[in-house]
């Protein structure tokens, strides 16, 4: 084979895009695919690629051999698109299947062997992903074809690093509900009673100059005035005075979260941040005392006050109760993940399996988190009392707590559509640094601030979802497809870390919305086991039950490794039976015997109400 043949390179005219569809992974689908063609209604290929609006082939090597952990060896065609790596084999088998990856996943590449190396599939490529995986290919040295390969894929997997865009600026899909619709702020609060006579809704943050990090609508205690606000604002770390996060219906015991106080090492006061703190009391007539619960380990928080921070004193905070949640920060979780990861990904070590997990700390972590949310809920719910969470600058553990702590308060962020509220509301609109944490196209892997924070809180929802199987409107299914495209930059929903920067990118008029994406196709993410609130899936419920709080077993007895998501890419972790399928099965079944059930009810109550009707007597004029 001639050489220049062999190896196709670095095609940048070549910008045929084409409209398609993805999904996340199946479970029980062969292909290592976050594009995998399950549950697709319009699919047009190029070739043996499918390419989404906006996605276009940028280069290609043939001859290049991906070294599979599982099935072994297999030679094909690579190409890098401006969203994907695509790998197809040319010998295709039943063990050997198409392989696709975006390119967002990617955390780093790496090139294996040089020119002195010896043995066959000896010299190559390897990328690592941030999904619990790593791929492997091996080029042939004569072809030339790696060096190509690589630039290209670092240049398109780390696009801000080299100053390209994300391709969530290039894609341009069309769905019928634009999902930035999803959460409307002023709405949100309305749901939950605000504004009333203690609470009020403020746009004091409008041009985000009180808190940059901060949404540009807050609710407040009605009694404090904006003068107020910008006190306390210079006396809480990054301006993160305490805001509302959720009311109780019915004894207006509230959650709110906020930063640490600038106590430092002279351990400073600030009387307006006092008064403040009581005002959030006074605003909750049932309880005479407020229940601080700081999210970090005593330890931790002692030690911030060297750096300018600290905790509140209960000396200073009159009826104020401090409590210490022991989570750790997220550089703990960052290396728990990856032990977890070398736990499961390639192979699997049967001899050492649940140790290698115990020593991982990954499901201590997890229970910590539900236990600190459970006793949130307890002090709400069950002492009407309200709480104050934080941690130190309120948007990694604080949205964790607050978030876990309102799902299991609140039915209505377990339904599709609450959840997605839910997540704009606690993670993106209170200023989750996803951009640091995740790093979307960006080539520092080592960078100190990444850390797996949002991924740990949707192991805690599906932690939740085991225990309380009929609570969820949506499935795993939801939680998978939502993390999968937490790093693949394909839509504009968690780009960025704040909402300012989200405002000041146009984020909204120029990428498109995950939302859109998942209510465009909800009956693949709908549990048939789901009794929520109004007793039925979706639109089509029927019936009505009482709110229902949700109490979990924070223990380790109970909580299990999410394999689903974690060893989904090991062959033999794979559920074998197509759950998915079945799921929509039964989904679409109880649509038919829900309308079944109307239906009879509807001719039920006719005949009640025609045997009930008197007969017509005969008028005496025509007897």
């Amino acid at each position: 084979m001639d050489k220049h043949n062999s190896s196709e390179l670095l095609n940048s005219d070549f910008s045929l895009s084409k409209n398609a569809s993805s999904d996340s992974l199946d479970s029980d689908s062969k292909s290592s695919s976050l594009n995998s063609k399950h549950g697709q209604d319009s699919s047009q290929l190029l070739g043996d690629i499918q390419l989404l609006d906006g996605e276009k082939v940028m280069g290609v090597a043939r001859d290049v051999t991906y070294l599979c952990p599982y099935s072994g060896p297999s030679r094909g065609v690579l190409k890098v698109t401006n969203f994907q790596l695509h790998f197809r084999p040319t010998e295709a088998t039943s063990l050997q299947t198409t392989l696709s990856v975006p390119l967002g996943v990617v955390s780093r590449i790496e090139k294996v062997g040089g020119a002195s190396s010896k043995g066959e599939n000896s010299y190559g490529i390897e990328v690592f992903c941030k999904d619990m995986r790593n791929l492997r290919f091996a080029h042939k040295q004569e072809n030339h074809s790696r060096r190509g390969i690589f630039e290209k894929l670092q240049q398109l997997a780390f696009p801000l690093s080299h100053r390209l865009p994300l391709f969530a600026f290039s894609y341009s899909e069309s769905f019928p509900e634009d999902g930035w619709h999803v959460y409307e702020p002023i709405a949100e609060l309305r749901r939950m009673g605000v504004n009333n006579d203690m609470w009020r809704i403020t746009r004091i943050n409008d041009k985000y100059e009180i808190c940059d990090s901060y949404p540009s609508i807050w609710a407040v205690p009605a009694a404090a005035n904006d003068d107020l606000l910008r006190s306390v604002a210079a006396f809480r770390s990054r301006g993160r005075i305490p805001v509302l996060a959720w009311i109780h219906p019915s004894s207006q015991a509230t959650i709110t979260r906020c930063s640490q106080p600038l106590v430092g090492v002279s351990g400073k006061r600030s009387r307006e941040d006092e008064r403040y703190i009581q005002l959030i009391m006074d605003a909750n007539a049932q309880a005479h005392k407020l229940f601080i619960m700081d999210a970090r380990p005593s330890a931790n928080a002692i030690a911030n006050k060297a750096k300018g921070g600290g905790y509140e004193s209960e000396d200073a905070y009159q009826n104020a109760e401090l409590v210490f949640l022991d989570i750790h920060n997220i550089h703990v979780m960052r290396e728990s993940l990856r032990k977890l990861k070398e736990l499961c990904f390639p192979q699997i070590d049967q001899t050492r399996w649940f140790s290698g997990i115990e020593a991982s700390c990954w499901l201590k972590h997890i229970k910590c988190i539900l236990a600190g949310a459970v006793r949130i809920v307890d002090k709400v719910e069950n002492h009407k009392t309200s709480v104050l969470v934080h941690c130190s600058d309120g948007w990694d553990r604080t949205a964790q707590l607050t978030a876990l702590a309102m799902l299991m308060l609140d039915p209505y962020y377990r339904t599709l559509r609450g959840f997605q509220v839910l997540i704009e509301k606690e993670w993106l609109a209170f200023g989750h640094k996803f951009q640091l944490r995740i790093g979307h196209g960006d080539e520092r892997h080592s960078d100190a601030d990444r850390s797996p924070v949002f991924v740990q809180w949707v192991d805690c929802v599906w932690q939740l979802q085991q225990q309380f199987p009929t609570a969820f409107e949506f499935t795993e299914r939801l939680l998978i497809t939502i993390v999968d495209h937490l790093y693949s930059c394909r839509f504009g929903t968690f780009l960025f870390n704040t909402e300012r920067e989200r405002v000041k990118e146009e984020v909204k008029s120029k990428t498109v919305s995950l939302w859109s994406y998942i209510n465009s196709r909800q009956d693949l993410y709908l549990n048939p086991l789901y009794w929520g609130p109004s007793g039925g899936v979706g639109a089509q419920a029927q019936y009505s039950r009482p709110q229902v709080v949700l109490v979990p077993v924070a223990s380790l007895r109970i909580i299990k490794l999410w394999k689903a998501l974690y060893c989904r890419w090991n062959p033999t972790m794979r559920q074998q039976d197509p759950i998915y399928q079945r799921t929509r099965e039964l989904v679409a079944l109880r649509a038919q015997l829900e309308a079944a059930a109307a239906a009879a009810a509807g001719d039920h109550a006719a005949r009640h109400r025609l045997a009930l009707t008197p007969p017509r007597v005969a008028s005496p004029h025509h007897v």
